[in-house]
């Protein structure tokens, strides 16, 4: 059998043929429309109407003016960090579980509950603030209080080392008046329904 000469790699011309000009464009834009879609958050990220960004930012601001202005008039701290938090919530998704009265009320008040016991027992060691927010979380869990800054609240209260008169001002009086102020802003300027539910 007659072998076939053999011709090094380097010695084969490679053809080189042009994209078309369509089909060049095509992928540019295929490329363009998949990197496009790792920068683009629209599908995991909720977006909201011009109207209730403007509502979302009046009620926060009078929701917190109100706890400012009741504690600088009436001497009692009815303010503390995680009621911005809670303002998120309550003014710019008033839908979510997390946001109704009962988590608002229940989720602050069982958080401020644990981070006072724990700072009495244990003191204010940062494993305390650990167990703080994590006892804070099961326990709202298993109320069906959850309502995120409540973690803060817990974590805030040991940074602070706090005692009793925290559970009651700031912590439940504040998140009382923030749900009056959520119900009235809701329902007689936005025309929203809020709450969905008491309980």
């Amino acid at each position: 059998m007659r072998k076939l000469p053999q011709y090094e790699k380097s010695a084969l011309p490679i053809p080189t043929r042009k994209l078309p000009r369509n089909r060049f464009s095509r992928l540019l834009r295929y490329i363009k429309f998949k990197l496009g879609r790792l920068g683009d958050r629209s599908a995991h990220q909720p977006g909201f109407l011009y109207q209730e960004i403007l509502w979302s930012y009046l009620g926060s601001f009078l929701g917190i003016a109100t706890l400012a202005y009741l504690t600088t008039r009436s001497g009692y701290p009815l303010i503390a960090a995680p009621f911005g938090a809670t303002a998120v919530l309550v003014f710019a998704v008033p839908d979510s579980p997390l946001a109704q009265p009962k988590n608002v009320i229940g989720g602050n008040l069982i958080a401020a509950i644990v981070c006072v016991t724990l700072v009495q027992l244990f003191g204010s060691e940062p494993w305390v603030m650990a167990l703080a927010v994590a006892t804070a979380i099961k326990l709202m869990q298993l109320t069906r209080t959850l309502h995120p800054p409540g973690g803060a609240i817990a974590l805030l209260g040991v940074m602070s080392h706090a005692n009793w008169d925290f559970v009651w001002t700031p912590i439940l009086l504040g998140s009382i008046v923030m749900v009056l102020c959520t119900v009235i802003f809701h329902n007689l300027v936005a025309r929203r329904t809020y709450p969905k539910h008491w309980l």
